[in-house]
């Protein structure tokens, strides 16, 4: 994996987190033009990338990361949980993200979780981002003063435009409850399907959405409308949000 932050201490700790579980470090990036220079010239499995950092940002970085290797996974370094720099991340297929305060066991599992081709973050965490940050989204609360802004950088909300019109109407209805944050046992409940069968139903939609995970089919749900900020999961259905 190569580590993308232009903190060298940061940079310095996670290796040794990382390397003393038996992670393998290729590289390492002060930046994100270095970070995708990295990239290109080691061909890692996954880059924890920091979203703020001198040159390129992050945000950039990773989508020329992604653009290039697009078999790489890269998690987001962050000091905020709802960040709008995160949001956009996840819009262009970034797997998840970690806060800069993460545990070195938890920073390890991480990076384990993506490297197997996991989504690192729960839908039901995906969609409190969605519904701040995606178009249309509601203001903060007075509470939440001090956050970053809804808007994209640069002022625009990021969009995914994925066009829905190749999945069949059974495949509408699993990706908006996979918007709302089902795992695949509470879409089998819902819909009174057999959990091979959602799993069918949701690896179809991933290939013709060309979605990488979860999280993203999150945000497609809300930024193609099929999910509206607020909207609740069905009446029936009581169980926690699943995993990733």
């Amino acid at each position: 994996m190569v580590i993308a932050d232009d903190q060298e201490l940061v940079r310095t700790g996670f290796c040794l987190i990382l390397r003393a579980r038996g992670i393998d470090v290729v590289g390492e990036a002060g930046d994100g033009a270095e970070a995708v220079a990295a990239v290109s010239e080691l061909r890692p499995d996954v880059v924890l990338m920091d979203i703020r950092m001198p040159v390129m940002d992050g945000l950039e970085a990773a989508r020329r990361v992604l653009a290039r290797a697009p078999e790489c996974r890269v998690i987001m370094l962050t000091t905020f949980d709802l960040d709008h720099y995160v949001y956009a991340a996840l819009a262009a297929g970034a797997s998840g993200f970690l806060l800069k305060d993460v545990t070195p066991a938890h920073l390890a599992a991480a990076v384990r979780l993506v490297d197997t081709g996991d989504a690192l973050l729960a839908p039901s965490i995906t969609r409190r981002l969605v519904e701040r940050f995606a178009p249309g989204a509601r203001e903060p609360g007075p509470r939440e003063s001090g956050r970053p802004p809804r808007a994209a950088p640069g002022g625009r909300a990021p969009a995914v435009h994925r066009d829905l019109a190749a999945l069949t109407p059974r495949e509408h209805e699993v990706l908006t409850l996979l918007g709302r944050g089902l795992s695949n046992a509470e879409l089998a409940r819902a819909l009174t399907l057999s959990e091979a069968t959602v799993k069918t139903h949701v690896a179809r939609i991933f290939a013709k959405l060309a979605l990488r995970d979860r999280a993203q089919a999150v945000v497609v749900a809300y930024e193609t409308g099929l999910v509206a900020p607020g909207d609740h999961d069905p009446p029936s259905w009581t169980g926690a949000q699943g995993r990733a």
